[in-house]
């Protein structure tokens, strides 16, 4: 926090203290008040630049006037109809479905992206009858019971037992720890050929689908090497598993495709999409096969405030911003150039170990060095402080909690990412 303004922030976060629980996720002590496109400012008026986008929410901006307009003039219309359709969730319909490879032809909303690969899941177990679900180590769905019983990651769901019964495990392709010891490309992805050795160790046979992210992204930015993905779609196919791909949080351009699933041409037969679909207005969706959700009778999934006509609105005009700002391209175009500023980092700074990465989403590994890659959350965490307070707002995540997240709007310029990249390189140097 900058010392020169700091009153109201204080004052807001001892409300804080005394009123929320302690249970949210850790961010740098800042009050947010108002931001505009990339750029964020506290309630004393301190000036940052954004590299959370909320947290891979705000693709196209905040407060992006058109956004803004439309949210505006639907509230005033028609705010809620539970199940009754509605121009808008229409018109969203016939739009998401429209941008989808072919074989993809329902699209069913929801509210958070929990709440879609809760979703997902069901489908999966209702279509095949079966129960069990194959998901990857360091994998995170979301926090309801189901999507929390397959997550990879032990604190999600550390207490919390018993889970959801079916969950069986397998090393997601984390090259730069690798569990195995092994090298990428020589390993010849031993990880992927493991895979029938778990199954058939661990599976009583129920064994419905998979359920993958494209990357990782609350374990670290974890992005699996190119061809992984498609070779795990062919492993499933070959064994008539059904795949979700849970795109929650690298749909609407944020891998600089409008879907990740475009880098390897994938053909999931379920997929979740979330956070950038309303970019600050909650929205989620999942779009599946018409022979897979017709598993489902009449009143068997509902959402209360999913596809509600004010986040319809809204997900209707990311998408008109998106096309007339070509973001996807944008994105595409800045995370290159915003690439090659942190590799340069990489090479210069003994206690960055990884930088990986797409588009305009990239994880920053700090250890406490290069060689024994030993994890180091502390440095991260000042790191993420001493940003803050020279202006450039970031987090930190991942297994180890060494991770800094480097997220910013797809609107970010060239010229916000050259300032953004300086005071990140200025804090590296005071270390």
């Amino acid at each position: 926090m900058k010392a020169k303004k700091a009153r109201r922030t204080k004052e807001f976060l001892k409300i804080s203290r005394k009123y929320e629980p302690a249970c949210m996720s850790w961010q740098a002590p800042v009050v947010w008040d108002h931001a505009q496109g990339a750029e964020i400012w506290d309630v004393d008026g301190n000036h940052y630049i954004d590299w959370t986008s909320g947290v891979l929410v705000t693709n196209v901006g905040h407060a992006h006037p058109r956004l803004a307009e439309a949210i505006s003039r639907q509230a005033k219309r028609l705010l809620n109809t539970y199940d009754f359709p509605t121009p808008e969730r229409l018109s969203l319909a016939r739009k998401i479905i429209g941008l989808m490879p072919p074989h993809l032809d329902k699209v069913f909303f929801v509210s958070t992206g929990s709440e879609a690969t809760d979703a997902a899941l069901r489908l999966l177990k209702r279509h095949t009858q079966k129960f069990e679900v194959l998901a990857f180590w360091g994998g995170f769905h979301g926090r309801s019971f189901g999507p929390m019983s397959i997550s990879g990651i032990s604190k999600i769901k550390k207490s919390f037992g018993p889970l959801v019964p079916g969950a069986i495990f397998a090393p997601y392709p984390y090259c730069y720890r690798c569990p195995f010891a092994k090298e990428y490309p020589d390993c010849d992805l031993f990880c992927l050929g493991y895979l029938d050795r778990i199954i058939e160790a661990e599976s009583s046979g129920s064994l419905a689908g998979l359920i993958v992210e494209p990357y990782q992204g609350t374990s670290g930015f974890i992005f699996p090497p190119d061809g992984y993905l498609k070779k795990l779609e062919k492993w499933a196919v070959q064994r008539k598993l059904l795949i979700i791909l849970d795109e929650v949080q690298s749909s609407f351009g944020r891998t600089g495709k409008m879907w990740a699933l475009e880098h390897e041409k994938l053909e999931p037969d379920v997929l979740c999409l979330g956070k950038g679909i309303g970019s600050g207005v909650p929205m989620a969706a999942v779009v599946t096969r018409a022979k897979i959700i017709s598993s489902l009778k009449t009143g068997e999934m509902s959402s209360t405030t999913g596809g509600n006509p004010l986040s319809c609105a809204a997900a209707l005009a990311v998408l008109e911003i998106m096309e007339k700002e070509k973001l996807v391209d944008k994105a595409a175009k800045n995370g290159e150039y915003l690439k090659k500023k942190l590799d340069r980092l990489k090479e210069k700074y003994r206690i960055i170990g990884d930088i990986r990465g797409k588009g305009l989403v990239y994880g920053i590994e700090f250890v406490a060095d290069k060689k024994t890659k030993k994890p180091a959350p502390g440095v991260a965490k000042e790191v993420v402080l001493k940003c803050v307070a020279k202006g450039l707002m970031v987090g930190k995540l991942g297994i180890y909690g060494n991770v800094m997240r480097v997220a910013p709007p797809l609107i970010i310029s060239p010229e916000l990412i050259d300032k953004s990249v300086s005071i990140l390189e200025r804090v590296l140097s005071e270390l």
